[in-house]
This record gives C-alpha cells, sequence and structure tokens, in this order.
C-alpha cells in the first residue's frame, strides 16, 4: 500500500486509516503520508478510545463514507493503534471509485 491507501480486493477493498480519538468531531479529513512514505486516510472521531469505542465510531464513519452498511467494514488491524487496516466488503470497482475519490482531494 505504498502508492496509496488503499488497495483492491477479490470482494472489497482494504484501507489504511490514521485514527484521532478525541478529534473534537467526527470526520474523514485527507491522505496524508508518513516518513517511509506510506499514505493513510487521516479520520479524526469525537469519542475517547475506551473499550473500543473510537474503533467502532472509525467504522461507522467509514462506512457512511462509503455507503456500505456498517457491517460491512471491519477492523483487520491496529485495534490499540492509531494505524490501522480496515477491510470494506461490496463490490470492488464501486468501493475503489470512492477511495480514489478521497486521493483526488489532496
Amino acid at each position: 500500500m505504498s502508492g496509496s491507501f488503499w488497495r483492491a480486493l477479490a470482494d472489497g477493498i482494504e484501507i489504511a486509516v490514521r485514527a484521532t480519538p478525541r478529534g473534537g468531531r467526527d470526520a474523514v479529513e485527507s491522505v496524508v503520508s508518513d516518513a517511509s512514505g506510506a499514505h493513510w486516510l487521516a479520520v479524526r472521531v469525537s469519542v475517547p478510545p475506551d473499550g473500543g469505542r473510537a474503533n467502532d465510531a472509525v467504522c461507522k464513519l467509514i462506512a457512511f463514507h462509503f455507503g456500505v452498511r456498517g457491517r460491512d467494514v471491519t477492523l483487520v488491524s491496529g485495534a490499540a493503534a492509531r494505524l490501522k487496516r480496515i477491510r470494506i466488503s461490496g463490490d470492488p470497482a464501486k468501493l475503489s471509485v470512492v477511495a480514489a475519490g478521497f486521493e483526488q482531494e489532496v
């Protein structure tokens, strides 16, 4: 995923997310790069990370922006970290169009 924050899968896409809990509001902000050149979709949620509440809020926000049901969004890795991998189940072509739209906003 070094060139993009997402990659297509056979039954959906996987995205790399940099989450900020207690961010004051719920928002998908932009695509950011880290020092190694990896790209991440920056997301902030207003809830604290207590008991997985921030992870749930991130998944709900991603589901909304990608136009899928909440159950179609799964946290793959990074449950206790800011950097997360999230899988979105659905039509990879449609989901890729949404993901590409975030890259064009940069």
